[in-house]
């Protein structure tokens, strides 16, 4: 059955994915209308996440935010799509990193160094950074999708930028194989959404709120003595958008622990308030409130 429902859907997708990109935002549109004003997809959740983030904003004025985002969110589905047939030259011209000699500085510490970034933007294009100068091998950290036939969709569209993806429980090992064999490397992580187990996690300020956070990314760059960076993401118009490296700590062991989380979720923070509207907001992150 699942086969059945990959081989049903995958041609379809293809079809989207090779259509101008005017016409990509065509359907966007039409899309907007039935998930916003027909459906409603996570409206609840959407406005929740609002009120607690802002919550001296006048009621008009998430509105607006709610609307925005959820035009985004709609071009983010389809931009995601249209990244099955996109060349490695478009991707440059429409995802651009507008400082790329900070990945040669950093890299010229002689460390692997992890990437690290929010839900933000087009978060899904990010994966593009491996085009930049950078000569390194590149490994994007995710969780599996059950279907293993879209899980293979997801790591060929987000891998075809010479970046490959490692399910998160394979993460540790691969570290530890790479640092053995003295490959220097690039790592990519998002870690922003809601843990699990809330009660072992640790809890900072995130948007002014008390919220349980993944501190993976610190751990490893210490156990490891990788460097950090942080990915901003800026969305210059529809389809266009510019990244911005900015090294978080070369030297991670300095830091008390949970610093480096701290400063993680405050370089989020400064792209959510700057650009509230392209947040990833569907997603429960608040759900222990």
């Amino acid at each position: 059955m699942k086969a059945l429902v990959f081989y049903l859907t995958y041609p379809l997708l293809w079809l989207v994915s090779i259509l101008p990109f005017p016409v990509i935002y065509g359907i966007s549109n039409f899309i907007y209308y039935i998930v916003y004003h027909l459906i409603g997809y996570r409206k609840k959740v959407v406005r929740k996440n609002l009120l607690l983030c802002f919550p001296t904003k006048s009621e008009s004025e998430r509105l607006q935010i709610e609307k925005d985002f959820y035009r985004h969110f709609c071009d983010l589905f389809l931009e995601i799509i249209k990244s099955l047939s996109m060349s490695a030259e478009t991707m440059k011209r429409r995802f651009k990193i507008i400082n790329p000699e900070k990945i040669t500085e950093m890299e010229q510490h002689g460390k692997s160094i992890i990437f690290m970034a929010g839900h933000h933007a087009n978060y899904e294009w990010m994966t593009s950074f491996q085009l930049g100068p950078t000569t390194r091998e590149g490994f994007g950290v995710y969780k599996r999708i059950r279907n293993p036939y879209f899980d293979k969709l997801i790591r060929d569209i987000r891998g075809k930028f010479f970046i490959e993806l490692i399910d998160k429980n394979e993460i540790s090992k691969l570290m530890q194989k790479n640092c053995d064999e003295n490959a220097l490397v690039n790592y990519g992580m998002i870690a922003d959404q809601a843990p699990r187990h809330t009660k072992k996690a640790y809890w900072g300020k995130f948007m002014g709120i008390d919220t349980p956070m993944f501190v993976g990314s610190e751990i490893f760059a210490k156990r490891f003595d990788f460097g950090l960076a942080f990915i901003h993401v800026r969305k210059v118009k529809r389809g266009y958008y510019e990244a911005e490296f900015k090294e978080i700590s070369m030297n991670p062991k300095a830091f008390k622990n949970f610093e480096i989380t701290d400063m993680y979720f405050q370089c989020i923070e400064k792209e959510i308030r700057e650009s509230p509207a392209l947040y990833f907001w569907t997603h429960n992150r608040w759900k222990h409130i």
